[in-house]
């Protein structure tokens, strides 16, 4: 349908799960795409993925923990793009455990990733976006920034932070046609979600099945996740800015 004909998107943690399914769909909707993650090998073959379908693709690696990093990151998007329309903060960790046997090492690694990433990459984004007369960011935090969880302490803290500096964003950026907006997702079928069964020791398909215990009696598919975040960044949510969007088959209504 290409909703997002000549757009210019940079998506962190573009490589695999919930980011590389928004890029491949960002493309199939006529937006050139910078897929940016520390996974050289995965983010390079999204990007062929996306040539392969006829789409315009780059990919370019980033520790996003690094803030000199992200700011070179976006000044070579830029350069290769000609701009940035759309912005999709995406990369992130979880890390699980409570208060007292997280590391202070893995509280810091969380909030780096998972939150100072966002506001470096919309930092130097912004200047771009408000020279063209416009963009749009979207920022995904989860379900678990709405509503705690357990052994998750870093993780609901940097993904709670996400969601109301979404907020502040919206109204700092209204009046220079900037929107920001947030998507919350409930578990979603990525290696990130496997990768918390071993953290807490629990086998992979007990962990999995609890995790689809919802009103749909499933967990979500990464192009699921991706169709909020293209909604979002399209004109079909043109009068929405500060909004949450909840994607996590029932979960907090329940």
């Amino acid at each position: 349908m290409e909703r997002l004909l000549g757009k210019r998107a940079l998506v962190t943690g573009g490589a695999s799960g919930i980011g590389r399914a928004t890029c491949e769909l960002f493309a199939q909707e006529g937006a050139s795409v910078t897929v940016v993650d520390i996974d050289e090998a995965r983010g390079k073959e999204t990007v062929q993925v996306i040539q392969a379908m006829g789409g315009k693709a780059y990919f370019l690696a980033c520790d996003v923990s690094q803030p000199g990093q992200c700011r070179e990151v976006v000044s070579k998007a830029v350069e290769l793009m000609g701009g940035i329309d759309i912005l999709f903060n995406n990369a992130g960790i979880i890390r699980r455990g409570t208060t007292l046997d997280l590391t202070e090492s893995d509280w810091a690694l969380s909030l780096a990733i998972n939150l100072t990433s966002y506001f470096l990459f919309s930092k130097y984004s912004l200047p771009t976006m408000i020279a063209s007369g416009g963009g749009v960011i979207v920022n995904n935090a989860s379900a678990w920034g709405l509503v705690g969880g357990r052994q998750a302490v870093s993780y609901c803290a940097s993904k709670g932070a996400v969601v109301n500096m979404s907020r502040a964003m919206a109204l700092d950026h209204a009046d220079q046609n900037i929107r920001v907006n947030c998507i919350c997702p409930g578990d979603t079928d990525t290696a990130m979600l496997r990768q918390e069964a071993r953290q807490l020791g629990q086998p992979e398909e007990a962990f999995l099945l609890q995790a689809a215990d919802r009103p749909m009696g499933r967990i979500g598919r990464p192009e699921e996740i991706a169709q909020g975040v293209l909604f979002l960044a399209s004109e079909a949510s043109s009068y929405m800015t500060g909004a949450i969007l909840v994607i996590d088959g029932g979960g907090l209504a329940d």
